[in-house]
């Protein structure tokens, strides 16, 4: 079950959109200081633990975080944040197998590092949202797959005829890194906020513990390892919209 946004949280994204909304081209410059809220991380927490998990490189569980205890933990965090000491930790890649026998690779963050990331996409995502298209249903809240059949079979009985039914082959992992933080960049203009998400996406030539399903695990480097915890597939989703937020669409076409 996910936890109940808190109140306080809750105004903090209210006012984050509602500004968003009402001016899309406003840039927003003072964000950071409200990742590392207290009632911000631990909500994020809250989300991670709720998510569960395999554990990172680090190997630490939330049963250790939970007896080290939580508020501790959370303080320790948001003073590495606010201080900017904070680095994050390298991924650990596992590879699980895909139904035509090939391989899928999933990078598991540290839960330090899950938390943090979370806690900058309670604080970004309502910004976001703000910009994207109705049509648009992949990761997003209170959106499923299931919302979109169902849009799409209003649009059939409405007239629409064509279908196209695509997939982007490892998408996440060949979506270009520099014109994705364009796109956020478009909107934050805090480079306090800007980089951990640099940081986040790109992992530069630092040694990844890498595991594969049968458990053998091994050390190699990374080039721009794509953070599950920040989220990636709704990074994308904003780099996908830029077009259609930046110019007209086809009036004849809806994408879901």
């Amino acid at each position: 079950m996910s936890p109940v946004t808190p109140a306080s949280v809750q105004k903090l994204q209210t006012a984050l959109h509602a500004k968003a909304k009402e001016s899309p081209s406003f840039r927003f410059y003072a964000l950071y200081d409200k990742v590392y809220r207290k009632d911000v991380l631990a909500f994020a927490y809250a989300c991670c633990r709720a998510n569960g998990g395999a554990t990172g490189v680090d190997g630490q569980k939330f049963e250790d975080i939970e007896a080290y205890g939580v508020e501790r933990w959370l303080d320790e965090l948001a003073q590495e944040l606010k201080s900017r000491t904070y680095q994050p930790l390298p991924v650990r890649r596992v590879y699980i197998p895909k139904p035509d026998g090939k391989q899928r690779p999933l990078g598991v963050p540290a839960i330090r590092d899950r938390t943090a990331e979370m806690a900058a996409v309670l604080v970004l995502e309502p910004i976001f949202e703000a910009d994207l298209q109705p049509e648009q249903y992949a990761y997003r809240r209170d959106r499923s797959a299931l919302d979109a059949v169902k849009r799409v079979d209003k649009l059939i009985y409405a007239g629409h005829q064509e279908i196209v039914d695509a997939d982007l082959s490892s998408y996440f992992d060949s979506i270009p890194h520099s014109e994705l933080l364009k796109s956020v960049a478009r909107r934050v203009v805090d480079g306090a906020m800007l980089h951990p998400i640099k940081m986040w996406k790109f992992r530069w030539k630092k040694p990844t513990s890498t595991e594969t399903n049968i458990g053998v695990r091994e050390t190699g480097t990374t080039v721009g390892v794509l953070r599950k915890g920040l989220r990636s597939a709704r990074c994308s989703a904003i780099y996908t919209c830029v077009g259609s937020c930046s110019g007209g669409s086809n009036s004849g076409t809806r994408s879901v």
